[in-house]
């Protein structure tokens, strides 16, 4: 890969990691509900995760997907049903002290990692960074795609964890965090717009 293409993927990436999407407003409100230290592992589980599923498309997981047309639908269900699951969790989110059960717990590694297979944006993402940056197709050019979302990725999920962190410090009520749970909540429940618009 030149330096050119190079430059390109590493701005794709930095752009479209960095913008709002489910990932990202889910790590905010991780980050106001829970903490950075507790959001630690649904930040791994994002970057591994998605580099595992830039890898996965770019070594032939679509062919799969264009063998049976019919599974584009299955998997807009499962994406469709899974965030509306999670838009609840946030909705009706409680803080962690406000019940003795501790029943309100983050994403772990392995659920933020398995929701890279049904974030819309995820899949989009994927799909232009394997067509547009992997054009030689070689197992070299799918490795350095994946690469360079986990190079970027690491800090960009910081940098929202903490900002919910420092949001935290004005949701000292169980009012002004049940707002904040819902306005994440209807910011994620906007994410599936694109899902929905296509026929």
């Amino acid at each position: 890969m030149d330096y050119d293409l190079l430059s390109a993927l590493i701005a794709f990436a930095f752009i479209s990691s960095v913008t709002p999407g489910p990932n990202n407003l889910m790590l905010m409100s991780s980050g106001a509900n829970f903490g950075f230290k507790r959001t630690i592992p649904h930040m791994l589980g994002i970057g591994l995760g998605f580099v595992l599923m830039v890898f996965l498309v770019g070594v032939g997981l679509m062919q799969v997907f264009d063998a049976y047309p019919e599974s584009y639908n299955i998997l807009k269900i499962a994406s469709v049903s899974y965030l509306l699951f999670l838009t609840y969790k946030i909705a009706t989110a409680k803080a962690p002290q406000e019940n003795g059960q501790n029943d309100t717990k983050p994403l772990t590694f392995l659920q933020a990692a398995s929701f890279q297979w049904v974030n819309p944006k995820g899949w989009t993402v994927a799909l232009t960074a394997v067509s547009a940056y992997s054009t030689s197709s070689s197992l070299e050019s799918v490795v350095l795609v994946a690469i360079t979302f986990g190079i970027i990725s690491l800090p960009v999920v910081t940098i929202w964890t903490v900002f919910g962190q420092q949001l935290r410090r004005m949701l000292t009520s169980q009012i002004r965090l049940r707002v904040f749970n819902l306005t994440m909540a209807l910011l994620l429940l906007a994410t599936l717009y694109p899902v929905l618009a296509l026929n």
